[in-house]
């Protein structure tokens, strides 16, 4: 037995953590059987030791067993575990590193350009001199910005990372981060600390309103190099009004519209810094540290091909729509210029620009003469193709960077239907593109906000492919911030749309929008299940409890949420282009239904936290509203109201109906629809995320396998026919005749359709949590024949999952891995019982049984429910 991956929190970072007790994960490998109880070994800087000591089965997010850290702290942990076998070895130890964890802890203050740098300036650097006093023991710098930048030390870049501070409510909530520069400062002698800013989102463009200063119209620095020297003794050097500013190459810079840059000129650390700086008057207690990995360079994707367009142009074809900027190599005379535009899809051969409405998505270049490479710093785009004027270019010139949040990859899915893997990886490939530091709408337009309904239906998708508890942890404190006092949660967050607000009596705010508000409680109670982190669910529980009340006050005394505007079942297949709200599922329908859902999570969340009062409140307002949705909008037989996919699949999955007869007529009425729809997805954002598990729930998994492979529009597999390499914003953004969609609305990079991938985990290949953190493991594979074989693999928070089976000639055979501290529960296609078993590797063989449609009496487990399989719903079998 061994101990594997120790990490404190979700990992990153570990120099720098913002807080100041920790808790500690592990997983284990080998043989060992049900651990016992733990030690935990701290070393501190000073050669101390200390060992904590806890019982029982507990290795996820545990406790810190030691007193609190203090300020730039520098401990190492080591974990041991028992069990009946006895004790495993002391892990490998992990360095752990606390930030500032006091505002008193920033000496530095913000300063700003005073004669550079203007909205309309360009990139500055802002830069001093430095002379070090003897041999570096070590040095931290903790940097943070108005704006986004690049730091430097000697001319050397200070770590990987991109746009960094990266975007949160800023007005609430600003990231700092700390490097460690000990390798920058260990020649003698004077060094240049020098640090480039761009608009980043502080001051770019946002909306489609583009305004350019939505938190500021002056860039800012702040930064605090700490050296302990050899001897002892320790400096501090921070941004004050000795530090100079300048301008550089970099002449404009954009998030939507690109970066022209005059490369005749230095760049940071390079250029002039002789300039005055002012010292503004900005709070630094609004400073945070990271929960998360920063946005990096996670990948390249060489050029395919060079073609040449109808009109003449030269366009580089990646191959593969991402997000990031093209790295070009070039050579030309002293002041050529050499131009590239971007775009995700060609129409008629040339770039079809128009989805991007009023992004320009263009670097420009003026080049210095000679080969270089070329490549922005403070912008970046989505795209497939790139059009390259100013300069002759081959496809070994041009890569692709793709940049995201360097989130770490722990699922996997594949299956026996070539063009369903493709859709999964579009999915991962959307998911990448749309996860830079906030989580997007998409990542091309001039639009890129952080919309709460998109995440709301995503986040178990993204939570099985990446490990993203930091990363949306992060976004739930932001949500928080800018969540109104009345707990109404804004459309997107960070909350830019303010131009959404009408005047009014309520001082302009935004009337919430059913199933984007509901973020505030779907997306804590996702990563309480995927990571069995109850630590969010008590951050975020006012949030939670503000938005409920707020809901309920919205729908009134009748319950029935049937006012104010609403998104609805956004983008359902026949709205027309111009109204994406024009949906056939009545908006007070899946508004109720929501708030029905929202406060039943809320009394879960109560009770997990210990809130016994509120756990019984919430679970009545739960039921009163279910009771009201029935009395309003579901007859006897169970015909729901307005009579479409989404509002049976809602209130199937969400257990709304009340009697047997409601729900075997809500259940063959939706299998009925999807049958004259001839198998096509019929559903819009919110009743997307449902529908299979509707059908699955009614009894009638073989459609919903028709339904997934279905391959005429509107449907999934769709894009894939028409070459999609991302999942789109529209079931057609592409037409079938190769033509974009007319609305003005249409993103081929847009991850929301995307949420069935969570149903290819759990119901195609079989890995769902049946207790929070994947400790116990529900594999249920609904095998219907259309597909001969899936397989998936999760690296859980106990280690890694993996199911993978095969069905030929009517034998199925499935292999499990199961790692230590888990538990799974078998209910597979075959004659017997739902069975448990414990860690390693398991292999099954058996006949198979064809599942038997049946009408449904119960709901099936939703990727939003933690449901114990023995006490769970029958098998559609």
């Amino acid at each position: 037995m061994r101990i594997e991956r120790l990490v404190a929190e979700y990992g990153a970072p570990q120099v720098g953590i913002g807080t100041a007790a920790p808790r500690l994960s592990w997983t284990r490998t080998g043989d060992g059987g049900v651990q016992r109880g733990y030690e935990v070994r701290l070393r501190t800087a000073d050669g101390a030791t200390e060992v904590g000591h806890g019982t029982g089965p507990d290795q996820v997010l545990v406790p810190w067993p030691f007193r609190a850290l203090r300020s730039r702290e520098r401990v190492r942990v080591e974990v041991r575990a028992q069990t009946d076998a006895g004790w495993s070895p002391w892990s490998d130890p992990l360095e752990l590193e606390a930030g500032l964890l006091a505002p008193a802890d920033v000496e530095a203050r913000f300063v700003s350009p005073r004669d550079v740098g203007g909205l309309d300036g360009g990139a500055v650097v802002l830069a001093r001199e430095l002379e070090l006093a003897g041999p570096v023991s070590s040095a931290r710098l903790y940097v943070t910005a108005h704006g986004v930048y690049d730091a430097w030390i000697g001319g050397r870049r200070v770590g990987d990372h991109l746009l960094d501070p990266g975007w949160t409510a800023y007005d609430a909530r600003l990231r700092y981060q700390t490097y460690d520069v000990t390798e920058h400062l260990r020649a003698p002698g004077a060094h240049r600390l020098a640090v480039g800013l761009g608009n980043g989102w502080y001051r770019g463009q946002l909306t489609w309103t583009h305004q350019r200063d939505s938190y500021g119209d002056r860039l800012a620095l702040l930064a605090q190099l700490e050296i302990t020297y050899a001897d002892g003794r320790r400096q501090t050097v921070v941004t004050d009004e000795s530090w100079r500013a300048g301008t550089t190459g970099v002449l404009a810079d954009d998030l939507y519209d690109g970066q022209t840059t005059d490369l005749r000129r230095p760049l940071a650390p390079d250029a002039v810094a002789d300039g005055p700086v002012d010292v503004l008057d900005a709070d630094t207690g609004r400073l945070v540290a990271p929960t998360g990995p920063p946005v990096r360079e996670v990948a390249t994707v060489p050029a395919r091909e060079v073609r040449t367009s109808p009109a003449g142009r030269q366009i580089l074809d990646f191959g593969q729509n991402v997000v990031g900027w093209v790295r070009l190599r070039v050579t030309g005379e002293r002041g050529d210029t050499v131009t590239v535009r971007h775009a995700e899809v060609l129409e008629d051969g040339e770039l079809g620009v128009r989805p991007l409405r009023a992004a320009r998505a263009t670097d420009t270049y003026v080049l210095a003469g000679g080969e270089q490479v070329l490549e922005p710093r403070y912008t970046f785009h989505g795209f497939r193709y790139a059009e390259v004027t100013g300069a002759d270019v081959v496809p070994d010139d041009a890569h692709a960077v793709v940049v995201s949040s360097d989130l770490r990859r722990t699922g996997w899915f594949e299956c026996s239907a070539p063009e369903v893997n493709r859709l999964h990886e579009n999915v991962v490939w959307g998911m990448r593109g749309n996860f830079v530091d906030v989580p997007t709408d998409c990542p091309q337009r001039d639009e890129r906000l952080g919309w709460t309904g998109d995440i709301q239906v995503f986040a178990p998708t993204a939570a099985f492919l990446f490990d993203v508890g930091g990363f949306l942890g992060s976004w739930l404190q932001d949500l928080a911030a800018e969540q109104q006092a009345d707990g109404g949660v804004p459309f997107v967050v960070p909350d830019v749309v303010r131009e959404l607000r009408g005047p009014g009596p309520e001082d302009g705010r935004q009337t919430p929008a059913a199933g984007w508000a509901d973020a505030a409680v779907h997306v804590p109670w996702t990563l309480y299940q995927r990571y069995g982190d109850v630590g969010v669910l008590a951050r975020q529980y006012g949030s939670m409890r503000a938005w409920v009340e707020k809901s309920r006050a919205l729908a009134g005394a009748s319950l029935l949420w049937d006012t104010g505007f609403q998104f609805g079942d956004w983008l359902d297949p026949d709205a027309p282009p111009h109204d994406s709200a024009a949906a056939k599922a009545d908006p007070a329908v899946v508004a109720t239904a929501y708030l029905a859902r929202s406060a039943h999570l809320l009394a879960r969340t109560a009770q997990v936290l210990g809130h016994d009062a509120d756990a019984r409140r919430y679970a009545q307002l739960a039921d009163d509203v279910a009771h009201a949705f029935r009395d309003a909008y579901v007859d006897e037989d169970g015909t729901v109201r307005s009579d479409c996919q989404t509002v049976y699949a809602l209130a199937l999955v969400w257990d709304l109906l009340g009697t047997d007869a409601q729900r075997r007529g809500a259940g063959e009425r939706l299998a009925r629809l999807v049958r004259d729809a001839g198998h096509h997805v019929s559903t819009g954002f919110l009743g997307t995320p449902v529908v299979l598990d509707a059908l699955c729930a009614a009894g009638h998994p073989d459609l919903a396998h028709e339904m997934l492979l279905t391959r005429t529009v509107p449907s999934w597999l769709y894009p894939v026919s028409m070459g999609a390499t991302t999942i789109w914003e529209r079931w057609d953004s592409l037409l079938p005749d190769g033509s974009i969609n007319p609305s003005e609305m249409t993103s081929f990079n847009h991850y929301a359709y995307g949420a069935v991938a969570d149903w290819l985990h759990r119901s195609v290949a079989g890995i769902a949590p049946a207790a929070p953190g994947y400790r116990e493991i529900l594999v249920r594979p609904l095998v219907t024949g259309h597909l001969t074989s899936a397989s998936a693999r999760l690296d859980s928070p106990y280690g890694p999952v993996r199911v993978a089976w095969t069905l030929s000639g009517g034998t199925f055979e499935l292999e499990l891995d199961v790692p230590p501290g888990t538990t799974a529960h078998l209910d597979l296609p075959l004659d017997g019982p739902v069975h448990t078993v414990g860690p390693g590797t398991h292999h099954v063989t058996g006949d198979w049984v064809r599942p038997t449609v049946h009408p449904a009496v119960r709901p099936a487990v939703h990727p939003m429910e933690l449901t114990p399989p023995v006490e769970g719903p029958p098998s559609p079998r």
